[in-house]
């Protein structure tokens, strides 16, 4: 694997949670929910730079983990997800080869399908690579557009889908291969003209179809692992998959 760079986003407050703490340090069978994708990465991915970016509780959630591999980045306004991204470029800037976004509330990502998703990013010389998957109840998840022919036009959020394209049954995770000078280039070119007035990471994905860069997508194989958690509920879902999970892979050994 080439080299690496990983930017996990975690600045987001969780109002659904309904609770003062802030999503990403919910506990997750007795760890914070952000120590999942912290550990695949750092423990298995070994990457160059790992960049999270905090924005609510910031300083609490660098007290949790304090691991000097991790960078943090405050995104002191929440205008998007774009916008998050944008603020690591003092960091990763200079980078030149492939990054990997994550998301810190999207705890049962398996370090299996990253590798491979990086491994079929770097083979094809994409220069983005979207994890999706699809989904016959997809509410909630951004749709991927694509033309005719299969190729990918584009991710549209579901506020700003047409009755058509909610119809669509892919969906994007959030987790994304990128090379790292499109990424910063692109960025730069976003615009917060949407239902939420944000900069969407999203967009980046049509700024590369319309100037014909090479896009590739990924097939999660575990619908599961794309999922993320916004609802006590959810937490207490993921909470039993992952139980599941670690008593399947105990009988297997």
């Amino acid at each position: 694997m080439e080299r690496l760079a990983v930017i996990i986003l975690a600045a987001g407050k969780g109002k659904r949670m309904h609770s003062g703490l802030v999503k990403v340090l919910h506990p997750l069978l007795g760890r914070p929910m952000l120590s999942y994708p912290l550990e695949v990465t750092l423990g298995h991915l070994q990457p160059e730079k790992t960049v999270v970016v905090i924005g609510h509780q910031g300083k609490q959630i660098q007290t949790s983990f304090s691991d000097p591999r991790v960078t943090f980045v405050e995104q002191e306004d929440q205008l998007g997800t774009g916008h998050a991204v944008s603020v690591t470029e003092p960091i990763l800037g200079g980078f030149k080869k492939t990054i990997l976004i994550l998301c810190g509330d999207t705890p049962l990502i398996r370090t299996q399908t990253l590798r491979e998703m990086l491994n079929h990013h770097q083979d094809k010389k994409a220069v983005l690579t979207l994890l999706t998957a699809h989904l016959e109840a997809p509410a909630g998840y951004g749709r991927v557009v694509r033309e005719v022919v299969g190729g990918v036009n584009k991710i549209v959020e579901e506020k700003d889908a047409t009755d058509r394209e909610l119809e669509i049954k892919e969906v994007n995770s959030g987790i994304y291969c990128v090379q790292a000078p499109f990424l910063f280039q692109a960025l730069k070119k976003l615009r917060s003209d949407n239902a939420q007035g944000e900069y969407y990471l999203t967009d980046i994905v049509e700024i590369a179809h319309r100037e014909k860069r090479k896009i590739c997508t990924f097939s999660a194989p575990d619908l599961w692992e794309i999922m993320g958690i916004n609802t006590k509920a959810g937490l207490s879902k993921a909470e039993n998959i992952l139980k599941n999970r670690r008593r399947r892979e105990g009988n297997e050994e």
